[in-house]
């Protein structure tokens, strides 16, 4: 049986195919049944679910080639990006910006609309140059804004419904340094400031103590200097002993005793200290998470930002004591974009995802939460919780039809759907 990251989604595939080449994908395309690429599970909902046949591109990894000079380079679509980083990193090359979590696959980071934080930065997906596809029919396409530039639109947020990408090629930047910088705040003063953070820093987003006002804010911007990471001891502690070992026996705490969840995020929330370190990009964007919890994200428009927020902390005022969210809030941006189904698709964005430790009760909060979001249009992370239907996503992408269009195009027979895609795409 394959279960996800979370343990929200499991199923027991018909068959598990591994393939390692163009060929052998387009051979269990054809096959017979319905397919869908499964990545490496770290969705939280079932989008990456294959009751009949599931290609695990364990065997389809790593780079094809790359251009220092350009900064293209072409990488298999079952890639992890924790070694894609290493990799990159190696030939003197960087991905512009990332997430906190690099245990995704390539393919899968881009096809969900993945992001990381930075007013000027896209999503992960705006880094697409090109795309390879193995379609329903087997046929191995090539799609770019010049070449069949209608499924490229789609397919660079393609939710693993047009078919199977096998090869992406990306547009990464010189390896760069970042100056990280995290520090305690109170949530009033950090949206007060907020904007003009967001104009000024390349990489700003903050970590809200939902049941109080106590937040973690996070700078990071490129610098020229060499990198000054912290100690391999201090990382240990940091990392693997507080932010880790210790937040684990917290969560304990509160699943044992949800009446003291409040008391505990409060108490989380007034230990954080400053911290002041430099290390290559990907060194800084990911951090390391042992605690397993589930996650709900919406976007939303910039503007809406802190509404949402005052809306949220009027939701947890008067939650009960069981529905406590014990793990923070994290608070980021987008640039705007032109990719079909991309969460930021014509429109600056901020994102809100909301989080609870497994095993915790969730869902009184993470529904309020989906009830404010959709009050100014909040578009839900395609790999995160959510209910929402085709009917209601459709008003919030512009482009949704066209997307259903080159999907009827390129598998009329729907080979690549599941449950999941039969509910957001209908």
């Amino acid at each position: 049986m394959w279960t996800n990251w979370a343990r929200t989604a499991s199923c027991t595939p018909a068959r598990v195919v591994h393939p390692s080449s163009t060929d052998e994908i387009a051979a269990a395309v054809l096959s017979g049944g319905r397919v869908r690429a499964r990545g490496s599970g770290h969705s939280f909902n079932d989008i990456a679910v294959a009751p009949e046949t599931a290609l695990d591109l364990d065997r389809w990894t790593g780079i094809v080639r790359a251009d220092a000079e350009t900064g293209l380079v072409t990488v298999r679509s079952g890639t992890p990006l924790r070694v894609f980083n290493a990799d990159l990193h190696r030939l003197g090359l960087a991905m512009p910006n990332l997430g906190d979590i690099d245990a995704q696959t390539v393919a899968g980071a881009v096809s969900t609309s993945t992001h990381g934080t930075g007013g000027k930065l896209g999503v992960l997906a705006t880094a697409i140059e090109a795309l390879e596809l193995v379609l329903a029919d087997g046929s191995v396409v090539t799609c770019s804004r010049t070449e069949r530039p209608d499924l490229f639109n789609a397919a660079r947020v393609g939710l693993g419904a047009l078919g199977v990408i096998s090869t992406l090629t990306l547009r990464c930047v010189p390896s760069f340094v970042l100056q990280a910088q995290e520090s305690p705040g109170r949530l009033d003063a950090v949206l007060e400031q907020f904007d003009d953070l967001c104009a000024v820093e390349d990489h700003v987003e903050f970590h809200w103590f939902t049941h109080s006002d106590r937040v973690i804010l996070k700078r990071n911007n490129r610098i020229t200097e060499a990198a000054r990471p912290l100690s391999k001891l201090r990382q240990a502690w940091e990392y693997e002993v507080m932010e880790n070992a210790a937040f684990g026996a917290v969560t304990k705490v509160a699943k044992t005793f949800p009446r003291y969840t409040r008391r505990l995020n409060e108490l989380c929330g007034s230990l954080i200290s400053e911290r002041s370190y430099s290390d290559y990009s990907h060194n800084v964007f990911v951090t390391p998470r042992r605690v397993r919890f589930v996650e709900t994200e919406f976007s939303i428009p910039r503007e809406n930002l802190m509404d949402v927020i005052r809306e949220l902390q009027a939701v947890a005022a008067k939650l009960g004591e069981r529905d406590h969210l014990i793990v923070p809030c994290e608070v980021r941006v987008a640039q705007a974009d032109d990719i079909w189904l991309s969460t930021a698709n014509g429109r600056d964005t901020a994102y809100i995802s909301m989080h609870q430790a497994l095993g915790m009760q969730y869902k009184a909060f993470f529904d309020a939460y989906a009830s404010i979001a959709a009050s100014v249009g909040g578009r839900p992370h395609w790999g995160k919780m959510h209910d929402l239907t085709a009917t209601e996503l459709r008003p919030l992408y512009p482009h949704f039809d066209d997307f259903l269009r080159v999907r009827d195009e390129v598998d009329p027979g729907r080979t690549f759907t599941n449950p999941y895609l039969d509910r957001v795409l209908g």
